[in-house]
């Protein structure tokens, strides 16, 4: 069980990527937080994404899935994957190349950030490598398509697995397998069919499950009543942008991708050219993220470190960006951060 557990190859070193628009700012910002608040970490710092491609001809460079192959933890900041043919997303690469199965991605309410839901505190394990966007498919004639929807018992079996492990260890009381099974039944069905199965080996956890699109309309009525949830990939994708909705928006959600031996930590928003070189970017997802990668790491007391300074920071409410109602910009936000680190 890799989810939680620190399976690192290179002793304190990370692979970082620095990606487009305002990627190098977050990225910069989240690795001053760091080091102020002492982890000690050491960087091997990549340029990638489309400026990349443009300068060098390839979105990574192989230095940098190098370094990856020696770390076995890699910081990402958001990608700008070029528009046009032949251009697969970075980030569905990144998954398929190094088995990265498990895709989590906690929302959680903060008092600092009003919403009209201030009880949320769920956890979507998303299966990261199969369903849809394995990408399999074909065009039958010249006005018809198909894609290939795959689910398979393995895949199945180490997602649900990950998330009741999770659940135990972090004193949850519930997961809820999300899923179609009343229309895909062979292929959702076997989804269903695995989750409980696999429920039996953990009678203190709560098992449920929930149709997709009641999912949906549960998470915006009641998103108190979800605790962990465990999904095929595209309904993940989906949902997990739903639960960032609820707690004002994506720049307060993180995200980790978890294999046997490698991890990746990015936030889930965009490059956001638009204000790229701004000085305004928000970079606390991404920080967060970098929380959880300390705590995959091992370093839970410096992750909650951080936390406890980014929640004080939000909280006072002063030093925040225009995104969440504020007037400062990264450099005001992030050195109010430090502040409370030293």
């Amino acid at each position: 069980m890799t989810v939680s557990g620190m399976n690192k190859k290179s002793g304190n070193t990370i692979t970082v990527f620095k990606g487009d628009g305002i990627g190098p700012e977050i990225t910069d910002a989240v690795l001053s937080v760091l080091d102020a608040a002492g982890a000690g970490l050491t960087y091997e710092i990549f340029s990638v994404g489309e400026k990349e491609y443009e300068e060098h001809g390839a979105l990574i460079p192989e230095e940098g899935f190098q370094s990856f192959e020696r770390t076995g933890v890699l910081l990402k900041s958001p990608i700008t994957t070029p528009v046009g043919k032949g251009f697969r997303s970075l980030n569905v690469m990144l998954r398929k190349k190094y088995d990265l199965y498990a895709n989590i991605r906690p929302a959680k309410s903060n008092q600092a950030v009003k919403t009209p839901f201030p009880n949320v505190d769920l956890v979507i394990f998303r299966e990261n490598t199969e369903d849809l966007y394995a990408g399999v498919e074909e065009m039958v004639d010249a006005d018809t398509a198909h894609s290939i929807k795959i689910i398979t018992r393995k895949c199945s079996e180490r997602i649900v697995r990950d998330a009741f492990d999770y659940a135990v260890k972090q004193g949850r009381k519930k997961v809820t397998c999300i899923h179609k099974a009343n229309i895909m039944k062979l292929s959702d069905g076997l989804f269903r069919d695995v989750f409980y199965e696999v429920a039996k080996d953990y009678p203190e956890i709560e098992a449920d499950d929930k149709i997709v699109d009641n999912a949906a309309m549960q998470m915006v009525m009641n998103p108190e009543k979800f605790d962990v949830m465990v999904m095929e990939n595209l309904y993940g994708d989906i949902l997990s942008d739903l639960s960032s909705g609820l707690i004002g928006g994506l720049g307060l959600l993180p995200s980790s991708n978890i294999g046997n031996g490698y991890a990746m930590f990015e936030a889930v928003h965009g490059s956001a050219p638009d204000i790229a070189g701004k000085g305004i970017a928000n970079p606390t997802a991404f920080l967060w993220s970098a929380c959880m990668m300390l705590e995959y790491m091992g370093d839970t007391e410096c992750a909650a470190r951080i936390r406890r300074a980014v929640d004080e920071v939000l909280t006072e409410g002063t030093h925040i960006t225009p995104d969440l109602g504020g007037t400062a910009g990264t450099k005001e936000y992030v050195d109010e951060i430090i502040k409370r680190l030293l």
